[in-house]
C-alpha cells in the first residue's frame, strides 16, 4: 500500500472520529495524572477506593482480543497499559477506537487502575477520546528508523522510535545541567554575551556574515564568547561561564558541525597549574553523576577518569606518536614535506604552528585515550595565551580523552601591548590569505588597558564531550537539529 493510500485511510478515520467527538484535534485536555504517576505511583492509587483517574499519550501498540483490547500509551514521562472491553463502554464508544486509532494516534482515557491477572498496572477505561490523530504511519515500533541521514532529517521519528537517542539526549541534558550546577556552586556566574558581533574573534575560525539593514553595517556570529567574557573580567565579575552557541563557517564530517554548543568559563587570579586542577576536578564530578562512575566505554576501550590526569608536552607528544624526534629543528620546507607525508593538505598561509597542530591532530590526538593534559603549544595559534617561562611556547593546556579534545583552556594574556603585537602578527597571516585569523580589536585592547587580572580560562565543547560519555562517535548524533544539505525533490539518501 502506498504511503498516499494510507494517508487516505487515516484521513477518512479522522472524519469519523470528528463526527463522533466533535473534532480529533480538540483545545482543550482533562488529564489528571502523568503516566509516570500512575505507574510510580500504582500501588497507593489502587488503595484508594471509588479512584477515576485520567491519563493521555500517544498509543504504543495494540492489542485486541475479541471484545477487549489492551493498550500501551506513552505521554512522555513513561508507559501506561490501558484495557478497553466492549460490555463496559458499549458497542459505539469501543467500536470507534476498535475502527479509528492506529499506533500513533494520541488519546485521553478515563478509567480505573486496576491489577491484570500477570499483575501488571493497568487503567480499566471508562471513557476516551481523541486527542489527536495522526495522517502518517510511524515506522516500524521494534526496527525504529535505521538510516542515519533520515534520521537526522526526520528527529521527531528518530526521537519515537528510538530509545537509544532519546537516551543519548537525556544524557547530554543531564551533563550541561551537572556542568551549571558545579560551576554555579564554585562561584561562576551564568552571563549572555552577543552572538552577533561586530568584530569576530576568541578563536581561529572562518566567520558566517551577515548585514544589518538598520544599522547598515556587516556583522558577524560569533564563533567565540572568549573576548566579551573577559571584558567582563575586567568588569569586576571574578567568575563567568556561558553555555550557548557558537558558528563557524567550516567544513562538515563526523567531529565538526558549523553550529555547536561550548561552555566557556573565566576566572580572575589564577593561573594555569590551579586551572589544571580545577578541571580534573570538574570533570571527574560531571562524569560520576552523568555516567554513575568514573569510567565507560569508547570506542571499544574502557576509560577511566582518575586523577592525576597525564600531561605531556606539545612538542614531545608529536616527537613520540608522529614519529617526528627532530621536529623542532625542521625548517618550514621539511615541516610541510612531513605534513604532506600524512595526507594533510598544506595550504600557502599556514604558519609553522598551524602545521604542528594538524599534525598533532592527524597522528597524534587519537593515541591519547586516557585523560591527557596536553600543554606548550606553540604561541602563533595561541594569540589570546600568555607565554609559558621561557617564552617559546604558550601558557595551554588542552584535555584530551579516547583521542578527542574536550577542553581548551589557558593563562589568558592580560598584557594590552602584547596582545596587541599578537592581532597585529594575525592580521598579516589574514592578509597572505589565512581565513581563519582575526583582526586587531580596538574595543577589546581599550578594555584591556583598564587592567585586566591574571586569568585562567577555560571552554569545553559540549557536543564531543556528549560524544564521548555516550560512546558516539558522529557529532550529528548529539545534535537535536544538525545542520545539512537541503535534500532536492525526487533525490534519493
Amino acid at each position: 500500500m502506498s504511503g498516499e493510500d494510507i494517508r487516505n485511510i487515516r484521513f477518512a478515520k479522522m472524519q469519523r472520529l470528528a463526527e463522533r467527538f466533535g473534532s480529533a484535534f480538540p483545545s482543550e485536555i482533562a488529564r489528571t495524572h502523568t503516566t509516570a504517576e500512575v505507574s510510580g505511583n500504582f500501588k497507593t492509587l489502587l488503595k484508594k477506593k471509588r479512584l477515576t483517574l485520567t491519563v493521555a499519550g500517544r498509543v504504543r501498540a495494540i492489542r485486541g482480543h475479541g471484545g477487549a483490547t489492551f493498550v500501551d500509551i506513552d505521554d512522555g514521562t513513561g508507559k501506561i497499559q490501558i484495557y478497553l472491553k466492549k460490555d463496559d463502554i458499549g458497542d459505539e464508544l469501543y467500536g470507534a477506537f476498535e475502527g479509528n486509532i492506529d499506533v500513533g494516534d494520541i488519546v485521553e482515557v478515563t478509567g480505573t487502575p486496576f491489577l491484570t491477572k500477570r499483575k501488571e498496572p493497568t487503567v480499566l477505561v471508562s471513557n476516551w477520546r481523541p486527542l489527536a490523530k495522526g495522517l502518517a504511519p510511524l515506522p516500524d515500533s521494534w526496527v525504529g528508523l535505521q538510516d542515519m541521514e533520515e534520521r537526522f532529517r526526520t528527529r521527531a521519528l528518530d526521537l519515537l522510535t528510538n530509545e537509544d537517542t532519546r537516551a543519548r539526549f537525556k544524557r547530554r541534558r543531564d551533563t550541561i545541567a551537572t556542568m551549571r550546577k558545579f560551576l554555579e556552586k564554585e562561584g561562576f556566574e551564568e552571563v549572555e554575551t552577543p552572538i552577533l558581533q561586530p568584530m569576530y574573534g576568541g578563536a581561529l575560525a572562518r566567520p558566517f556574515e551577515t548585514f544589518h539593514n538598520a544599522l547598515g553595517e556587516k556583522l558577524y556570529m560569533r564563533i567565540a564568547p572568549e573576548l566579551y567574557l573577559k571584558r567582563l573580567i575586567v568588569g569586576g565579575m571574578p567568575r563567568v561561564f556561558e553555555i550557548g552557541k557558537n558558528f563557524r563557517n567550516e567544513g562538515i564530517d563526523v567531529s565538526h558541525s558549523p553550529e555547536f554548543t561550548e561552555l566557556e568559563g573565566y576566572m580572575a587570579y589564577e593561573d594555569r597549574a590551579s586551572l589544571e586542577l580545577f578541571l580534573e576536578r570538574m570533570v571527574m564530578a560531571v562524569v560520576k553523576q552523568v555516567v554513575g562512575n568514573l569510567s565507560f566505554t569508547f570506542d571499544g576501550e574502557t576509560i577511566k577518569i582518575k586523577k592525576p590526569f597525564k600531561r605531556i608536552k606539545f612538542m614531545d607528544a608529536i616527537k613520540e606518536y608522529a614519529l617526528l624526534p627532530g621536529v623542532e629543528s625542521m625548517n618550514m620546507e621539511e615541516l610541510k614535506a612531513a605534513t604532506e607525508r600524512l595526507g594533510i593538505q598544506v595550504g600557502r598561509a599556514m604558519s609553522r604552528g598551524k602545521l604542528l597542530d594538524e599534525i598533532f591532530k592527524k597522528a597524534v590526538r587519537k593515541h591519547l585515550m586516557s585523560p591527557t593534559f596536553v600543554t606548550h603549544h606553540p604561541l602563533d595559534i595561541s594569540p589570546l595565551a600568555k607565554a609559558a617561562p621561557g617564552g617559546q611556547y604558550a601558557d595551554r593546556v588542552q584535555l584530551i580523552i579516547g583521542g578527542q579534545e574536550v577542553m581548551n583552556a589557558y593563562a589568558e594574556l592580560n598584557d594590552p601591548l602584547e596582545q596587541r603585537k599578537r592581532f597585529e602578527g594575525q592580521e598579516e597571516l589574514r592578509k597572505s590569505g589565512d581565513l581563519e585569523a582575526v583582526s586587531v580589536d580596538e574595543n577589546y585592547l581599550e578594555t584591556m588597558e583598564y587592567g585586566m587580572p591574571p586569568t585562567a580560562g577555560f571552554g569545553i565543547g559540549v557536543d564531543r564531550f556528549v560524544q564521548l560519555l555516550t560512546d558516539t562517535h558522529n557529532v550529528r548524533e548529539v545534535i537535536l537539529f544538525p545542520l545539512l544539505r537541503t535534500k532536492k525533490e525526487g533525490e534519493q539518501e
